[in-house]
């Protein structure tokens, strides 16, 4: 069994940065192939048989660790310490008000300025199919209270890939913990996604104002273009004239997962490809999932391989707590007390279907 573990570059103070590659155990470990470097934890790719066969890369990437950290869209990467958007840049605990970061208009996203998807993890574990990176996010990094220590696992297998978040802190804290992969299951060079195929498993969603910070509301999909109950082309409604589209671009929504809390873990999202006749579920013990289209995707650097990555290139299905839910307290809280231990889990399976219709059966 193969596995490889090499220098992918080194940060400015001389911190080196790894690439670990996971092969799947089993009958398909020559073709289910996952490439995770140690900064931000990112998956740069993600590599499994379509229906003739052949590999395709499902998810987006670079080829060094100087686009990594030129790009500003979180590519494939860890995010943290609390994943989306906190409107205001500020929440209050135990009433104690705490400033953030404002990296995103008026709001902190995605952790801040240097956000866990920013930094250097350390490699805990590591072979064949399997590897667990951990991060110390110390009190006060980015404006939020208390030590953090974080561990992260993926494990690949031929039916896909399943990321594993625990956490724990000294302090009461907030904590929402995701990965930030786009997907395109026709393969990460192939162009727009729009013609591929998703459905989220969600009868609510949470609307938004402008800045994309939800309202406190938890609106019903029915008769609206966020009704993805059913497989539909991610194009076909993405620019109806709907005002939560038109002011998100597109796609770019929490969507408030059906089932969630009744079972271990609860679809979340499917999706698939007709080129490829790839199609990948997500379930996730987390309440909500932000599936973003991909609408502002254009100014990256040029992605693996030298391949152009545009607006629409590539989708997110990040399983979440729910955006500024340190703010809202109608929300499903997200405050991990001290001495408390986090734990999440994010699965995400692949398989081969004939037509979008199989998707309603996942």
């Amino acid at each position: 069994m193969k596995a490889d573990r090499r220098v992918f570059g080194r940060m400015p103070d001389g911190a080196v940065v790894e690439e670990l590659t996971l092969r799947a155990l089993g009958p398909g470990d020559d073709k289910y192939v996952c490439k995770i470097i140690t900064y931000g934890g990112a998956v740069r790719s993600l590599t499994m048989p379509g229906r003739d066969g052949n590999p395709v890369d499902v998810v987006l990437g670079f080829d060094t660790l100087e686009d990594y950290r030129a790009q500003d869209k979180y590519i494939g990467a860890l995010v943290g310490r609390y994943a989306n958007r906190i409107g205001g840049a500020r929440f209050t605990l135990n009433g104690v008000e705490y400033p953030l970061a404002a990296n995103d208009g008026a709001n902190s996203l995605h952790g801040g300025n240097t956000g866990f998807d920013k930094q250097v993890w350390t490699v805990e574990e590591f072979g064949g199919s399997s590897a667990v990176l951990s991060l110390v996010s110390p009190d006060g990094q980015e404006g939020y209270p208390g030590t953090l220590s974080v561990r992260v696992g993926y494990t690949l297998s031929d039916g896909g890939l399943a990321i594993k978040y625990w956490a724990r802190c000294d302090r009461d804290t907030v904590c929402n913990l995701t990965n930030h992969c786009y997907f395109n299951l026709s393969g990460h060079a192939s162009g727009p996604v729009t013609g591929q195929y998703i459905r989220v498993t969600a009868s609510r969603y949470t609307p938004t104002r402008p800045g994309s910070i939800p309202t406190g509301e938890v609106a019903p999909v029915d008769g609206t273009p966020m009704d993805l109950r059913r497989a539909q082309k991610i194009g076909d409604h993405i620019d109806a004239p709907f005002e939560q589209l038109a002011m998100a671009g597109g796609y770019d929504h929490n969507w408030v997962i059906d089932g969630c809390g009744k079972r271990p873990l609860s679809c979340a999202a499917a999706a698939w490809s007709p080129d490829t006749g790839i199609a990948m579920d997500v379930s996730t013990t987390l309440p909500g999932v932000q599936f973003y289209a991909g609408n502002f995707l254009k100014g990256c650097p040029a992605g693996k391989g030298g391949a152009a990555y545009g607006d629409r290139h590539g989708f997110c299905l990040e399983t979440q707590f729910y955006p500024d839910s340190p703010n809202r307290p109608g929300f499903p809280s997200c405050v991990l007390k001290a001495g408390e231990e986090y734990h999440s889990t994010t699965i995400f399976s692949f398989s081969h279907l004939d037509s979008p219709e199989g998707l309603n059966l996942l």
